[in-house]
């Protein structure tokens, strides 16, 4: 399943640490917290100051599924029409039927899964900010950040993105 992860912005350590605290007093446990800084020393004693690696692997694994499905798409056109140039029925429908597939798939990854990653972040963070990633199932998204907005007015809602996690 999908989780969201929740990107919010805290000017300091001390915000950062009491909105963890709630979080977790929600019901939010500290393996779906994550605490990224410029410098991780700031933020040793946060959950998971390692954030950024697992973050860069989803971005990657992203633009793989991406390339992957466009390459497939491209491959059935190719198919396709090879298919009608011998006149192949049921080899073009089943091309056709491939593209609309991976035509529907990268369709619904573009319009409906949250897209928010760690590098939108480099330069508040380079300004001494503290991100928090939080992952909650969808259910809870509009709980999460309700609690947060109204404890942390100071927190900035940076964003969404999806975590397996």
């Amino acid at each position: 399943m999908l989780n969201r992860r929740l990107f919010f912005l805290f000017p300091d350590v001390e915000h950062a640490r009491t909105a963890i605290r709630e979080l977790e007093a929600s019901g939010v446990g500290r393996a779906s917290i994550h605490a990224v800084a410029a410098d991780p020393a700031r933020i040793a004693d946060l959950p998971d100051p390692r954030t950024p690696e697992r973050a860069d692997a989803q971005w990657r694994l992203e633009h793989r599924l991406w390339r992957l499905n466009l390459g497939v798409f491209f491959a059935a056109l190719a198919g396709l029409a090879f298919a009608l140039w011998l006149e192949i029925a049921w080899a073009a429908m089943l091309a056709l039927v491939l593209m609309l597939v991976t035509f529907g798939a990268g369709a619904w990854f573009a319009l409906r899964v949250p897209d928010a990653h760690l590098d939108e972040f480099r330069e508040a963070l380079a300004h001494g900010e503290i991100l928090l990633l939080v992952d909650v199932p969808p259910a809870r998204v509009r709980a999460i950040e309700a609690l947060v907005h109204r404890y942390h007015p100071e927190a900035a809602e940076a964003g969404v993105g999806w975590s397996t996690g």
